[in-house]
């Protein structure tokens, strides 16, 4: 992480302008597969500590929904991408057309279009990424789950091994009329990886 303290201003630039790149592309995707215009918010872009994830989701304690999978490829690492249930809820009825009537027992049909939306967006920026570093990234198939936050990021941690201690958060903001769903999408590149993104970026020393 010593290339993130020192060169801090430009390789957030960089890393904005990743997001900037994957909510374009998610909205295109989104806007397809749901056959009605998505726009996507110039999303706000930050590095933030293991301890923090929690605390953006609203604390360890807030029930979440989250679509995690593992990253594979030059730069292994976890993705998580968080909804609080309200924005759950307004996503699915916003732009699904799915009215939720349990917060506590999802539908097989509310699970798979929150997985398909989560899907399409972990593809959307990890493309932006892989193009940006020319380095090559490949999702897993998402998995879903809902619990506290501290308990979901606790499982990643017994499911996938290890995690850097550093997250790339990527606040996405779907809008739909006047309303604003809002989501959270944290990349956390294992140990190795976030040096060998910021050196492909051009930001770290080889």
């Amino acid at each position: 992480m010593d290339a993130f303290h020192q060169f801090a201003d430009f390789q957030m630039d960089v890393l904005k302008e990743v997001g900037n790149i994957g909510a374009g592309h998610a909205a295109t995707a989104l806007s397809k597969l749901l056959d009605k215009p998505v726009d996507m918010l110039v999303p706000k872009v930050r590095v933030v500590g293991f301890e923090e994830i929690a605390d953006s989701v609203g604390g360890a304690e807030q029930v979440v929904i989250a679509i995690f999978l593992r990253v594979e490829g030059e730069t292994p690492g976890n993705l998580f991408f968080i909804l609080t249930l309200e924005s759950a809820k307004k996503l699915l009825r916003n732009m699904v057309g799915i009215e939720v009537v349990d917060d506590e027992h999802y539908s097989d049909m509310e699970i798979s279009a929150l997985n398909e939306i989560g899907n399409i967006l972990a593809g959307s920026y990890l493309s932006s990424l892989a193009d940006f570093t020319q380095l090559y990234m490949s999702p897993t198939v998402p998995s879903l789950a809902m619990d506290m936050a501290g308990a979901i990021l606790s499982y990643g941690l017994l499911q996938f091994g290890q995690m850097g201690d550093h997250a790339l958060l990527i606040d996405t903001k779907f809008l739909d009329g006047t309303e604003e769903v809002e989501g959270h999408f944290f990349l956390i590149p294992d140990p190795e990886s976030f040096d060998k993104i910021f050196v492909a970026l051009g930001v770290g020393n080889p």
